[in-house]
């Protein structure tokens, strides 16, 4: 446990005055809840929420060879980014694990934008300048300690967008990057989430965020939304079988093991943690993060919680919630490749007693369904 004091965003001070219920999360003093997890869940798959994303890391990276560098440093293929275009990637050691997983963006032909987890600011820093060549045209900003984010969710974040920035804006596509320069500074417009719902982030100078967060509460309010915290930031991500670092995502798991292998471009040249994972692929998973969902009555499943299967433990839960779209608890783990079937039940341990559970097809949550 770090002694280091709690850091807080540029909107602190707008979560106490919202009612914002403050918790420690990643270093960082974050809300966990407004109004509640629940009503703030419904709320984007109903309407829109705006979240406080000022916690997470953004690095620039640009030069002559910025582009091969950041191809030798993470899994994904970066030469397939058209300017204005992002791409999910991960960081790893050299072992193979995760350290963080991440956007990256192009920005210009020689420039790319990077938004890293708050947890791991530091690592990936150091991560990265300790993979940069002598010799190497790149040259490396950390912006995290002055540039803000707000994540706008849901199915009306088109017309909170249009409500902030005007009609005669585009709509950023899903993936892609606007990058636009005011009297304060540079602004970054993403049109990317972690709910599964239409949205785009927005990452401004920090000192401009309180006015934009006012502006975006004010637009969501006015279409049946609700600022929202890290708690239905959670259990949205959870029901679409998104990945959360520190809990689904550890640095003696890759890629492979945690099922996001279509992010790894293991035909490119070498990259950081290739030959583990072409090794690892070879010999064949010795476990894989599945996706659970309980199958009767039964409290939550939560972290840590043991799994069994038969009259064996087999892991222990990486993520888990009640999920409020479907009703019923929800969750993953790691579990060895042979019990890693869908349609395979499992038990859960809460408390002592053991319920049963089933592993299914992500995303738990479908529009529609």
């Amino acid at each position: 446990m770090s002694d280091a004091p709690l850091l807080r965003t540029p909107l602190y001070d707008r979560h106490l005055t919202l009612g914002g219920k403050v918790i420690p999360f990643a270093g960082w003093e974050m809300p966990v809840q407004y109004t509640g997890i629940v009503q703030e869940h419904h709320a984007v798959r109903k309407a829109v929420g705006v979240f406080d994303i000022s916690h997470m890391g953004q690095f620039i990276v640009s030069g002559q060879e910025a582009q091969a560098f950041l191809n030798r440093a993470l899994t994904n293929d970066v030469t397939k980014l058209e300017i204005g275009q992002g791409q999910y990637s991960l960081l790893l050691n050299d072992q193979g694990g995760v350290i963080d997983d991440l956007i990256l963006y192009r920005s210009s032909a020689k420039e790319f934008f990077v938004v890293v987890n708050a947890s791991k600011i530091a690592e990936d820093w150091a991560q990265l300048q300790s993979l940069l060549r002598e010799d190497e045209d790149v040259q490396m900003a950390n912006l995290s300690d002055v540039t803000a984010g707000l994540a706008i969710q849901g199915p009306q974040s088109r017309a909170v967008f249009e409500a902030v920035f005007g009609t005669e804006a585009p709509f950023p596509p899903h993936n892609s990057l606007f990058v636009s320069a005011g009297e304060a500074g540079f602004m970054w417009l993403c049109g990317t989430g972690y709910t599964g719902e239409e949205g785009f982030e927005f990452f401004m100078p920090a000192s401009t965020a309180e006015a934009w967060f006012d502006r975006f509460v004010e637009a969501a309010r006015a279409q049946g939304g609700l600022p929202c915290g890290l708690g239905a930031r959670d259990t949205l991500r959870l029901e679409m079988g998104y990945p959360l670092n520190g809990n689904d995502l550890y640095p003696d798991k890759t890629p492979l093991q945690a099922g996001l292998g279509f992010f790894v471009a293991l035909d490119k040249e070498d990259f950081v943690g290739k030959a583990a994972l072409v090794e690892q692929k070879a010999a064949g998973l010795p476990s894989k993060l599945v996706a659970f969902k309980m199958t009767g009555t039964a409290p939550p499943p939560r972290p840590h919680y043991p799994v069994w299967f038969g009259d064996q433990v087999i892991g222990e839960v990486a993520s888990g919630t009640q999920s409020p779209s479907l009703g019923c608890g929800i969750g993953m783990a790691y579990v060895p490749y042979e019990a890693a079937g869908i349609g395979t039940t499992l038990e859960i341990e809460i408390r002592g007693r053991k319920f049963p559970a089933e592993i299914v097809k992500k995303p738990f949550y479908r529009k529609g369904a």
